[in-house]
């Protein structure tokens, strides 16, 4: 079978090293040596000055709701996973949906401003499948209107728009360090801002509150990640620039060998350093995509439907229409994406697509 992504795990000796530190110092969560280690890695590698990893990648988009959104109207895109609208009903704020740009597949910057309304407090943009929003637009946009701006930045790792780092745009920027992605810990994510006082606030937030052992600084929730999730964390962290080599590769394959006269690409923003997250294709209909995908699946090949259905269908959301994002959303099919992948398995696939495409 060949899955959309697989799981990098490094040899079982690097992560039993690691985790045998845990043992040695009989600490296993509560920040302990790994926690610390791990955080500073990240800090050099993704140049940031700061960041707090978390159990998880939802728990920050749940923080920065709590602490920035006031139970307000969260302006978002319909063009996400699930957890993005979730965290904000979540969090007693409403989303209010704007659609996405065709080709970008992130939130249309030129039609948010029409969304805003006196009870907007926030914007919720998606970096979709890594590739940036148009940052600058949307900042002038919260300037003008003095909102906050968060980003689920769920499969940026990496990244780098204008010269830095994805994770220093907004006032809070979030990653996913779960299994599918490219770099991960099982289980986890980060949180990332560059305000001083409010790196404080989400500090003692995903630590229950605590200022100390005896102190309170605020309401918090538990959203520390442990010593376990970190060590697998620095067995992977080594093998970083292999993983990107090896997408790089399948991404350039697909390109070069796709039949892309009824298959669209995703667009990538200028000045971006791509992190090579995921392969969307964009056919004409969705009844050309499910062909394709019955042909795959009856080789034992299983692309997944990332993002289906739009957001703003959802049932627990008053979501109005969305025109692009739910002609999107039936349309996108991702293809197997991963580290190790081999060419012939690669070629197969490709074959496959194009024949069907004939």
């Amino acid at each position: 079978m060949i899955n959309v992504t697989k799981t990098f795990l490094p040899p079982i000796e690097d992560y039993n090293n690691q985790v045998q530190r845990a043992w040695d110092n009989q600490w296993l969560t509560n920040r302990g040596e790994l926690v610390l280690e791990l955080e500073e890695k990240l800090k050099k590698y993704l140049s940031v000055s700061n960041i707090i990893i978390t159990t998880n990648g939802t728990i920050p988009l749940q923080i920065a709701l709590k602490l920035l959104g006031n139970n307000g109207e969260i302006i978002t895109t319909p063009f996400s996973y699930v957890a993005t609208t979730a965290a904000i009903v979540w969090e007693n704020c409403t989303p209010v949906f704007v659609d996405i740009h065709p080709d970008y597949l992130t939130i249309d910057e030129t039609k948010i401003e029409a969304a805003i309304t006196n009870k907007t407090t926030a914007i919720l943009a998606t970096h979709v499948f890594g590739n940036p929003c148009n940052v600058e637009a949307i900042e002038v946009i919260a300037r003008k209107h003095n909102l906050k701006v968060i980003y689920d930045a769920a499969h940026c790792f990496g990244v780098v728009f204008n010269g830095k780092s994805i994770f220093d745009y907004g006032d809070v920027s979030t990653c996913s360090f779960h299994a599918t992605k490219l770099f991960h810990t099982a289980e986890g994510g980060a949180m990332f801002t560059n305000d001083v006082d409010l790196q404080h606030k989400l500090f003692y937030s995903h630590n229950f509150g605590h200022n100390g052992p005896l102190d309170f600084h605020g309401m918090g929730i538990n959203g520390k990640i442990s010593e376990l999730q970190a060590a697998m964390g620095l067995a992977v962290f080594p093998y970083m620039e292999t993983i990107l080599s090896d997408r790089k590769k399948i991404v350039d394959y697909y390109n070069q060998h796709l039949n892309f006269s009824k298959l669209q690409a995703i667009k990538i923003r200028n000045s971006t350093n791509w992190n090579y997250s995921y392969y969307p294709v964009i056919f004409e209909s969705e009844e050309q995509l499910l062909l394709v995908e019955k042909e795959l699946n009856d080789h034992q090949i299983s692309p997944r439907r990332y993002f289906c259905p739009s957001l703003n269908t959802i049932d627990y959301v008053n979501g109005e229409s969305m025109p692009i994002s739910e002609s999107i959303a039936k349309r996108v099919l991702c293809l197997p994406l991963y580290a190790g992948l081999p060419l012939v398995d690669l070629n197969r696939i490709v074959v496959l697509i194009n024949k069907k495409l004939c």
